[in-house]
């Protein structure tokens, strides 16, 4: 898969795309439906396909302060979106500028002009431009004008429940990471830098790893977790605390895995954590021997939960 960084990185003499258009982050259920699709009418038609995505998220930039929680690290989403059969990724700097590039415009300059449209899909819910003025009925309109035609892809649900970004989010937050994983189509995955902690895993017996994550990672809520750590393409059970460690009266929230089966230096070192179940809730304990009674069964559940 081709990888570009603007619209205008589009080599001269490209020919006729199958496009579709959206943030994708999480890339989840219905994404891939959308992804999918876009990619089996590029090779009907003989064309290349094109996910167009942006960077950083328009929230930010159009409403500074409000960036959502992310769900996918833009190496992984770049992952997920080859792994769909997408011909090219192309990533839009989103700056103040494009923000105000009318609907119009966006279809002249990046469709037509750049990207060469044969076929444009998008979801139910599209819209673009600025101030999101344009919807599927005005891409419709231009695509007569300009020679490209529009599909639409529908909403992917179950049990009446649509699976977007916005909902995906808020499982996370709630700690439902089954809930989530039902959704993206596999596990909710956090990535981060292990750095150094208090050192007070290793002194129970149990040393964990603190992972630093990204500013708008999406963690999940407070709790004890049973999740897959992900080393050099190498999966290692691990029991997951979230939260402040209210036993030693904590304040910073942290990420730390217990490995287990594993023994072995892992500071400075990039991982990933795909979160399988929730074990319990962040519990405060008076004194270390029911802590370390409570640390030995989540091992346990881990185990049984994993395997």
């Amino acid at each position: 898969m081709q990888r570009w960084r603007g619209y205008d990185a589009a080599p001269s003499g490209w020919g006729r795309s199958a496009i579709t258009i959206g943030v994708f982050d999480g890339v989840h259920r219905g994404h891939q439906e959308i992804i999918g699709h876009t990619v089996k009418r590029a090779r009907d038609l003989g064309v290349q396909s094109v996910v167009v995505t942006f960077d950083p998220h328009p929230a930010e930039v159009v409403r500074p302060g409000s960036h959502p929680a992310v769900l996918t690290e833009p190496a992984r989403k770049a992952e997920l979106i080859e792994a769909l059969g997408a011909d090219v990724l192309c990533v839009i700097p989103f700056t103040p500028e494009f923000s105000r590039l009318s609907a119009e415009q966006f279809v002249h300059d990046v469709l037509v002009e750049h990207l060469h449209a044969a076929l444009v899909v998008v979801g139910e819910n599209f819209r673009f431009g600025h101030k999101a003025a344009g919807d599927e009925a005005l891409l419709t309109r231009l695509g007569r004008t300009f020679g490209f035609g529009v599909e639409d892809t529908p909403l992917i649900a179950a049990d009446g429940t649509v699976f977007s970004s916005t909902y995906i989010r808020a499982c996370v937050d709630a700690g439902d990471v089954a809930a989530a994983a039902a959704a993206l189509g596999r596990a909710h995955r956090v990535e981060g830098v292990v750095i150094r902690g208090d050192g007070r895993g290793r002194e129970l017996g149990y040393p964990t790893a603190n992972l630093l994550c990204g500013r708008y990672t999406a963690i999940p809520a407070d709790g004890v977790y049973a999740a897959w750590l992900v080393r050099r393409s190498q999966r290692h059970m691990a029991a997951v605390s979230i939260g402040t460690n209210p036993t030693f009266s904590g304040r910073e929230r942290r990420v730390e895995a217990y490995v287990l089966d594993f023994d072995g230096d892992l500071y400075g070192e990039r991982l990933a954590l795909d979160f399988g179940a929730r074990l319990r809730e962040m519990r405060t304990y008076q004194g270390l021997a029911p802590l370390v009674a409570q640390i030995a069964q989540d091992v346990i559940d881990t185990r049984a939960v994993l395997s």
